[in-house]
């Protein structure tokens, strides 16, 4: 197995800083990671690939990204107040495929979560979609976050994996 441990470091650093703006509300930030065209899915089940066809906890678009981000910064809905406090913790990450500006990795993700007196733990293994911009700067094309207890009964979340 032959690592580049400049794209490893590189990537990483990535979703170390994503995490750390969702960990702090930073989502005007979070947005900007984005490509235009990018998807964020959260399936439910973790054995299908085709969440085109699929139902989803969670298959945002551009747009919808966008509305998931309002209603997290103006309170309206019930699910978001009081705010979740949460703190991401991101390892494992390796690198599946890098070729032709698209890099795609693997990672976990542990996520603990502190809302109203409750404190709650969701454990999920993410995949990355990346593509490297022109000016080299890398976007999110495509997150893909398989909860490890997504086929449970989960309760409301309200906030962004």
């Amino acid at each position: 197995m032959n690592i580049n441990l400049n794209v490893l470091n590189e990537v990483t650093a990535f979703i170390w800083a994503e995490a750390d703006m969702l960990d702090h509300a930073e989502y005007r930030d979070w947005l900007s990671l984005w490509e235009e065209k990018g998807t964020y899915i959260i399936p439910i089940d973790p054995k299908l690939t085709d969440y085109e066809n699929h139902l989803n906890y969670a298959y945002d678009d551009h747009h919808m990204r966008k509305l998931r981000v309002e209603r997290l910064e103006n309170g309206e809905a019930i699910s978001t107040s009081p705010k979740a406090n949460t703190v991401r913790s991101i390892s494992r990450v390796r690198v599946i495929e890098d070729k032709d500006n698209q890099i795609v990795l693997r990672c976990a993700q542990n996520l603990r979560e502190f809302r109203k007196e409750a404190l709650k733990h969701y454990t999920a293994d993410i995949t990355y979609h990346l593509v490297r911009q022109n000016e080299g700067h890398l976007k999110i094309q495509r997150k893909i976050v398989n909860l490890v207890n997504s086929t449970d009964t989960l309760s409301g979340i309200s906030y962004i994996l």
